[in-house]
């Protein structure tokens, strides 16, 4: 589904990804794993158009995203959920929903896909109505992956969606990926919570400094003792 074949980016300086390849197959959940600047986020970024400096190829069902606008990537089947959540705080939780079917504004199923949502989050059923701004980082957080999952994603990207959440919140988000994934959507995680991502995960790598140094299956790399010390701190 998607392949990263020696991508290499930059913001104006060295290059903060160096070679990289990679890949995610349909039906798969793939965890990249890395202390922080390892190039976790621009690896998210450059898949989704928003890096300009990029080198090497990055293809989603044969389709080159290298040089293509990153309005356009979302149409394809590309769902991005940056880190930080970025929802809009003035605008009703449903209104946030609906912002992610833009692109597909005059399709008839759109109640149908707010239904799926609500059915993944009942909570942002009850918060329908409330501003953004006013939740809960965790709440803001389902906002976000619900927003992306209005787009119909057939890839879903994901930007440390744990980071600064409590751990019932977390085990919610956790709950949540897995159900994501079984319902036929491809999850690209990106995550410093080795223990959430790796578990929910098929296959996993782990980057450092902008490059690969490590892939496997994830139950191979939650056994790997360089993994389990420099990440799950056993």
């Amino acid at each position: 589904m998607l392949e990263i074949r020696n991508l290499c980016a930059a913001y104006g300086g060295p290059d903060v990804l160096s070679s990289v390849t990679l890949e995610v197959k349909a039906g798969e959940t793939v965890a990249v794993l890395g202390a922080n600047t390892a190039g976790k986020t621009t690896l998210l970024r450059t898949i989704s158009g928003l890096v300009a400096r990029a080198r090497g190829s990055v293809t989603f069902e044969g389709t080159e995203l290298i040089g293509r606008p990153a309005h356009t990537i979302p149409a394809l089947g590309l769902g991005h959920v940056p880190e930080g959540r970025h929802v809009f705080p003035r605008m009703t939780t449903l209104d946030n929903l609906k912002m992610g079917a833009f692109f597909h504004r005059g399709a008839g199923d759109i109640a149908q896909r707010i239904q799926r949502v609500f059915a993944l989050f009942p909570r942002l059923e009850e918060r329908q109505g409330q501003m953004a701004g006013s939740m809960s980082g965790g709440e803001q957080q389902m906002v976000s992956i619900g927003r992306a999952l209005m787009g119909n994603p057939k890839l879903l990207l994901l930007d440390e969606p744990s980071h600064g959440l409590a751990p019932i919140v977390v085990d919610e988000l956790h709950a949540a990926i897995g159900a994501i994934n079984r319902q036929g959507v491809a999850v690209l995680l990106v995550e410093q919570n080795a223990v959430l991502a790796l578990s929910v995960a098929h296959r996993g790598y782990v980057l450092e400094a902008g490059h690969v140094v490590l892939s496997g299956d994830a139950q191979a790399l939650s056994a790997d003792h360089g993994v389990r010390r420099a990440y799950l701190g056993v």
